[in-house]
């Protein structure tokens, strides 16, 4: 189809009749180019999605400012498309080049086509005609975020930047897998040896990814597997859902089977990662009678009933001292260099064993040489093989040794044992412990030091999301932090030394309804612990037996239960300053018993919620009048602060922060929180149904930061923000709906900090009240908004205005 391009009308059936062809298409060829399967089929579920949006762009192109030249470009680049998808069937399965490349194509070109629906026509258009493609609009950008962390559970992850003496190996695993007669091969070798990161390496290789393509699929097992939720997982990353409900293992496997099924005869890579032992039969369970389906597994244990194994083994002492080297930062000018030989001295005594070089040479990075020395005095009885876990911890134990004004951050290393296996840590959480715990700043720049201290140290992983200028020192929702499961174990054993009664660290991980004996035996349990964490799995009943924790300041309740309800011994800790509970399961959970914590009026003071839904938050006919903080994080909120017994400025009369992050069914901000006068921080991010604040919001006169980021729906602020005198942060970045700034926002007379970075329907001039922010001084913005503000420098002269990085993410949760 060649399109002799015009305007208006014309374009628009031009873009109309493009869509449709290459609509045909991808549905004919679909079902026939199997080893395409899988990309076609999502771009088949891009196109069924975008085909109302598309029929609403052709009958309303005549009303419609379609952007010419990215119209014309598209139409082009789906004429090209089009053409691609009809190749796909000539293809042929051992041609790995250009199943890589035909590949590569189309997901750019299903990238486009959203782009264009999301983007660029709501750049052009502003009227009220774009009220049907922005509702859709919100429905692609908003992949539920329930989902989207699933996903991310079944996607292999990048290896690390720098790897070393795993090339062979990597060689040999992979000759060995492609083997036609292996369908289940074990990969095994201690922890900390590097089973994962060989695996990473191995998906990463082009022969393996042109081979199994999209059809990697990629499991953490874990110590306690659930095979409902691995399977629920897997089919929520190849986007299916289940025929029918899955309610026992058997069903699961029933529905794995025709999730292969569906993805054969197309190449299947299934990779069940950390398979501990008594997990052994897990792998024959998943094993179907497929072409070309293939399970690896690594694992600790070296199973014997399974007929294919590679042994990992630990590094040379020429690999080993180059991870050592690295590790320790021997190349920096600033690091003490010691001599080779005591250096061959510690890199022989960690076994060639990655992770324990990896912790042992963070440990001694910048250190002075009289560290150096004493620690070479203490580790002098070097050993070179570990043969068992207990061993391997007691090793790594020698790294957890810190300066007196250090001390603390091997306390907050061994907290992070606080949290599940293989789940990824909120920053945010560990502010809220740790600004309790140990009198750390609120504002989490010291909580973030040591986190970055420990990923330094190679005992943690902090993953931090990129910044603009002026967050790097004030906004952490979106970094988290991982734990390789060794070091988590590392972190519960330092957090057991002592007796169960004696320890400032409770840790407690319950499977089934299985309570530790020591806590059965007694009817009161006392405890003198500090933190207290309890972790249960989703076959919990809720039956709890009593525990005295008067001493408890920070309680950890994580969870996969749809409903759970809160241990009545919660009344009676009284110096419980920080509550936060975590929902890991696939749906959220209701929460009962809540009213609980109106026995605790006096102290606490932080409330983290995570994946639960929540009827009301004013529960208690006792104010928490210490309360200053309230988190909620993927909840369904309803109407939770309407729903109350009492005022919400009655229930929390002290609060001065409140997170509101992809609670997706929050619509208006509760007038209710207005009256809360003593309020300084709102963040309500990544909330896309929310539309309107009150003008009720004007009463909040200490308020310093309003945080708005990527409420995609909300299209005004309400000119009562005029009376916040003390906002000197207002964040609005990605709030696509937003077309202008309130009249008198000049009387915004102690804004320093504007961030409106994506707000691509604020095009007019601004209001002329904006010459009247003086301490404006930064401002962030896309470059069309920059060259509006280039007049107003002359007026604000310390006025930086700094243009963000493009940063189109269809998904918007950090993966």
């Amino acid at each position: 189809m060649a399109v002799a391009f015009v305007g208006g009308a014309a374009l628009g059936a031009a873009f109309g009749e493009g869509f449709a062809v290459l609509h045909d298409t991808v549905k004919d060829v679909v079902s026939k180019a199997r080893m395409f399967k899988p990309i076609l089929k999502r771009l088949e579920s891009t196109l069924d999605r975008l085909a109302p949006t598309v029929n609403e762009i052709t009958q309303l192109s005549e009303q419609l400012d379609l952007p010419k030249v990215e119209t014309e470009n598209l139409i082009k680049n789906m004429e090209k498309g089009e053409k691609l998808v009809r190749k796909c069937l000539k293809i042929r399965w051992w041609n790995y080049c250009f199943k890589i490349y035909y590949s590569y194509k189309l997901e750019e070109l299903d990238k486009e086509i959203v782009r264009f629906c999301q983007v660029d026509l709501q750049v052009h258009n502003t009227g009220n005609e774009l009220r049907t493609l922005v509702n859709v609009n919100i429905n692609l950008q908003q992949v539920d975020s329930v989902v989207d962390r699933q996903r991310v559970l079944c996607t292999v992850r990048d290896p690390p930047d720098f790897t070393v003496g795993l090339d062979m190996p990597m060689k040999e695993l992979k000759t060995l897998l492609l083997k036609e007669e292996v369908q289940l091969l074990l990969l095994t070798a201690p922890g900390g040896c590097g089973k994962t990161t060989l695996v990473q390496m191995l998906c990463q290789d082009d022969q393996i990814r042109g081979m199994f393509g999209d059809n990697i699929l990629f499991v953490n097992v874990s110590k306690t597997p659930n095979v409902k939720v691995i399977v629920q997982n897997l089919l929520n990353y190849k986007d299916m859902q289940p025929t029918s409900q899955i309610q026992c293992d058997e069903d699961a496997i029933n529905q794995l089977s025709q999730l292969l099924n569906h993805l054969s005869p197309n190449p299947i890579l299934l990779i069940l990662d950390d398979v501990w032992l008594g997990s052994e039969s897990l792998p024959e369970k998943f094993k179907f009678d497929l072409p070309n389906y293939k399970i690896l597994i690594t694992s600790r244990t070296a199973f014997p009933r399974l007929e294919f194994t590679y042994h990992l083994k630990p590094l040379d002492d020429v690999d080993a001292m180059t991870l050592f080297h690295r590790s320790a930062s021997l190349h920096d000018e600033n690091s003490y260099i010691p001599a080779e030989e005591d250096a061959k001295k510690i890199v022989r005594g960690c076994g060639g064993f990655p992770l324990v070089i990896k912790v042992i040479g963070g440990s001694l990075r910048r250190q002075h040489e009289v560290v150096w020395h004493s620690r070479l005095m203490k580790w002098s009885d070097g050993q070179f093989y570990f043969s068992s876990d207990t061993e391997l911890l007691a090793h790594l134990q020698k790294s957890l040794e810190f300066s007196d004004d250090k001390v603390i951050i091997k306390e907050c290393f061994m907290d992070l044992g606080s949290f599940p296996e293989d789940q990824r840590i909120p920053a945010a959480a560990l502010i809220d412990m740790w600004a309790e715990l140990y009198k750390l700043d609120e504002d989490g720049i010291q909580a973030i030091a040591n986190l970055q201290e420990l990923n330094i140290r190679n005992l943690a992983s902090l993953v931090m999301a990129r910044k603009d200028a002026g967050e790097v020192k004030s906004y952490y929702n979106e970094d988290f932090v991982t734990q390789h499961d060794i070091l988590r174990e590392l972190a519960m054993h330092q957090s057991s030394q002592e007796s169960i009664g004696q320890r400032s660290r409770l840790i407690i991980n319950i499977s089934g309804n299985n309570l530790p004996k020591w806590w059965t035996e007694q009817k009161q349990q006392l405890i003198n612990a500090r933190l207290l964490s309890i972790s249960t799995d989703e076959l919990f009943s809720s039956s709890w037996c009593n525990i005295q924790g008067s001493k408890v300041e920070v309680l950890v309740l994580n969870f996969h239960t749809k409903n759970y309800t809160l241990p009545e011994f919660v009344e009676k800790m009284d110096k419980l300053k920080v509550l936060i509970i975590n929902n890991y399961g696939f749906f959220h959970s209701k929460i009962s018993n809540f009213q609980l914590l109106g026995s605790l009026p006096n102290n606490l003071k932080r409330i983290r919620l995570e994946k639960v839904s929540i009827s009301s938050l004013c529960e208690t006919l006792v104010p928490l009048n210490s309360l200053k903080k309230i988190s909620l994080f993927m909840c369904n909120i309803g109407k939770a602060f309407e729903n109350c017994t009492i005022q919400v400025s009655d229930a929390f009369p002290n609060l001065t922060e409140i997170n509101i992050d992809y609670c997706n069914d929050l619509e208006e901000l509760p007038i209710g929180l207005c009256d809360i006068v003593h309020l300084k921080k709102i963040s309500i991010t990544n909330c896309h149904k929310l539309f309107a604040l009150p003008e009720e919001i004007g009463k909040l006169v200490n308020l310093e930061v309003l945080r708005l980021r990527s409420c995609i729906d909300l299209s005004e602020l309400p000119n009562s923000i005029r009376s916040l005198h003390k906002l000197s942060i207002l964040d609005i970045s990605d709030c696509l709906s937003i077309m202008k700034l309130p009249k008198h926002i000049g009387e915004l007379c102690n804004l320093k900090e504007l961030n409106m970075k994506g707000c691509m329907r604020l095009r007019t001039q601004f209001p002329e009240s904006i010459m009247d922010l003086k301490q404006l001084k930064l401002v962030v913005c896309d470059e069309e908004r920059a060259r509006l503000w280039e007049p107003i420098k002359e007026f604000l002269t310390e006025l930086k205005v700094e243009v963000a990085e493009k940063d189109i993410n269809l998904n918007w949760l950090p993966k």
